[in-house]
C-alpha cells in the first residue's frame, strides 16, 4: 500500500516566507473594514485602549494582550502584540511561555502572574465569573486605580480580539503601520 504525502509544509531548505500567504489572505478578504464602516466606534475603542494603558508598565500591557489573544485564538492580535513586545525588549523565553505561565511561574513576577490570572478569568468570564481568589490576588498586587487600568486593558484587548475575529483580520498585517 502506498500513500502520498500531501502535507502543505515544504521540505525544501528554503525558509518559509509568509508574505505570499498574507497577500493572498488579504486579497480574498470579503468582510467589512470596521474602521471605515464605523469610524466613530473604532476611534472610541482606540481612545479606550489608550486610556487603559495609562500608567501601566508596557511589558505588563503586552503580556496581558498576548494572554487574552491566545485564549481568544486571535492570530491577528497575537502577531501584533508579540511583535510589539519584542520591539520593547521582551525575551523570547517569556513570549513562548505566556500560554503556559502557570507551569513556568519562575519566568513571571508574582504581579505579572496575578495579572495573567485576572486576564484569564475576565476573558473566560462566561465559564464561571471572576473568582474572588483571583480578584483578591490581583488587588493585593495593584492599587485600586492601577487595578482599574488592568481591568480596562483586559476589556479593550477582548474587544479588539472580537473585532479582529469577526471581521476576518489577517495575521501579519498591521494597520497601525499604515
Amino acid at each position: 500500500m502506498t500513500t502520498t504525502d500531501t502535507h502543505p509544509i515544504s521540505t525544501s531548505e528554503t525558509p518559509f516566507d509568509p508574505a505570499a500567504g498574507i497577500a493572498a489572505a488579504e486579497a480574498a478578504g470579503t468582510r467589512l473594514d470596521f474602521s471605515k464602516a464605523a469610524p466613530e466606534v473604532y476611534r472610541a475603542i482606540i481612545r479606550f485602549d489608550s486610556a487603559a494603558r495609562t500608567g501601566l508598565d508596557p511589558a505588563l500591557v503586552e503580556l496581558i494582550q498576548i494572554r487574552a489573544s491566545l485564549i481568544n485564538h486571535c492570530a491577528y492580535c497575537l502577531h501584533m502584540h508579540t511583535n510589539d513586545a519584542r520591539k520593547a525588549g521582551e525575551s523570547e523565553d517569556r513570549l513562548h511561555l505566556v500560554a503556559v505561565w502557570r507551569e513556568a511561574r519562575h519566568f513571571f513576577t508574582p504581579r505579572e502572574q496575578a495579572a495573567l490570572a485576572l486576564t484569564e478569568a475576565v476573558t473566560l468570564v462566561a465559564d464561571g465569573g471572576v473568582p474572588d481568589t483571583v480578584y483578591a490576588e490581583a488587588a493585593a498586587h495593584f492599587g485600586e486605580r492601577e487595578l482599574a487600568q488592568v481591568l480596562s486593558l483586559i476589556l479593550t484587548i477582548n474587544t479588539w480580539n472580537r473585532v479582529a475575529l469577526a471581521t476576518g483580520k489577517v495575521a501579519g498585517t498591521d494597520e497601525r503601520a499604515g
